[in-house]
């Protein structure tokens, strides 16, 4: 009887093994069944192409407009990398307010760069595909400029807090330190929420050509063509834009509210007028980027037209890049007395 128990319990044993065999078995193919459906995935996006069709639309506006986007190009290169070299030469212009001016206009430069020439490429040439990989690397450094420049636009306007509100404390409170961190966590958080965007965006599949309703690489429009479902990918980047838009316009919002309060008080109509003159250009600027940004990302009507999508984009893409110097220097007379120097000098050496 003791054998015969023995024999039922050890049988009971091989049975149970048996089936944990079994059920490793299936947990294997199973992950070796999605390992080879994630790496079919990953090859269907890697031999992806995007078309993007850009103004294709309107084939006998595409001369005049490389002419156009090609002028505004130049004066985006001449005028920002102009208005850095200005702004080193310059001893005079070596303080905190220019230090953040010559890191904008660097972002301008550089986010300009990234989307115009394949825009102005694409205006003259019939094939008007991105790899996906060229595709992901347009939208991963577009992204780290807009979220720089959002903040940076925000610490210019601490910074003119600090001039206005506590002026005989400024060149304690932004040091050259504080300045340096300032900037550095504005382009850090630029790349840190690139990654985010890009990771998530990796995520998704995409399949044979797809035809991209813009002439860069947006979110929206990358994840319109994606087969598979972008829900998580379009919450992650739209609860982080509504994050990164809020705290920068409080930013900006607080600073000014303390600075108009402070200029009401104030007995001169004079200092008053020097006041609003310092801040006017910041606040141009302010007004055409985040303007810009609200009407694409917050108005639901805005993206039902591709077309007004387009004009927009073309705003915030090209246009402003072009604006920030312009406003910069046509308001300011140190730079505009720096550039007229530069101007006699480069007169006195050719008369020579």
């Amino acid at each position: 009887m003791t054998l015969a128990m023995s024999k039922g319990s050890s049988g009971g044993k091989v049975i149970v093994r048996h089936q944990e065999v079994e059920k490793i078995l299936r947990l294997t193919s199973l992950n070796q069944v999605s390992c080879i459906v994630h790496r079919n995935q990953e090859n269907q996006s890697a031999e992806a192409t995007f078309i993007l069709l850009g103004f294709s639309e309107y084939p006998e506006l595409q001369m005049p407009l490389f002419l156009l986007f090609f002028t505004i190009y130049t004066v985006i290169v001449l005028g920002n990398l102009g208005m850095v070299m200005i702004i080193q030469i310059n001893p005079k212009l070596h303080t905190p307010m220019y230090f953040f001016l010559s890191h904008l206009s660097f972002v301008d430069f550089c986010y300009s760069t990234v989307v115009t020439p394949k825009l102005l490429e694409n205006l003259v040439v019939e094939d008007r595909t991105i790899s996906f990989i060229g595709c992901i690397m347009q939208f991963f450094f577009a992204c780290i400029f807009v979220v720089t420049e959002t903040f940076m636009l925000a610490v210019m306007a601490y910074d003119r807090y600090v001039a206005v509100c506590n002026p005989l404390l400024y060149t304690v409170v932004m040091s050259q330190k504080l300045c340096s961190l300032l900037v550095s966590a504005s382009y850090s958080w630029g790349i840190a929420c690139s990654l985010t965007y890009t990771y998530f965006l990796l995520t998704l599949s995409f399949c044979g050509t797809n035809f991209i309703n813009n002439f860069v690489c947006e979110h929206a429009a990358i994840v319109s063509v994606s087969c598979s479902d972008p829900y998580i990918s379009q919450k992650i980047i739209l609860v982080s834009a509504t994050f990164n838009e809020i705290s920068s316009l409080m930013i900006i919002l607080t600073s000014y509210v303390f600075i108009f309060i402070t200029v009401m008080k104030m007995p001169s109509t004079g200092g008053r007028h020097k006041v609003f003159s310092t801040c006017a250009s910041h606040l141009t600027a302010i007004t055409i980027f985040h303007g810009t940004i609200l009407f694409l990302y917050c108005v639901p009507d805005s993206r039902s037209s591709w077309l007004m999508v387009k004009v927009a984009s073309v705003f915030y893409t090209v246009v402003i890049p072009m604006l920030n110097p312009l406003i910069y220097s046509l308001r300011n007379k140190d730079v505009k007395e720096t550039v007229k120097k530069l101007i006699n000098v480069k007169l006195f050496c050719d008369k020579i």
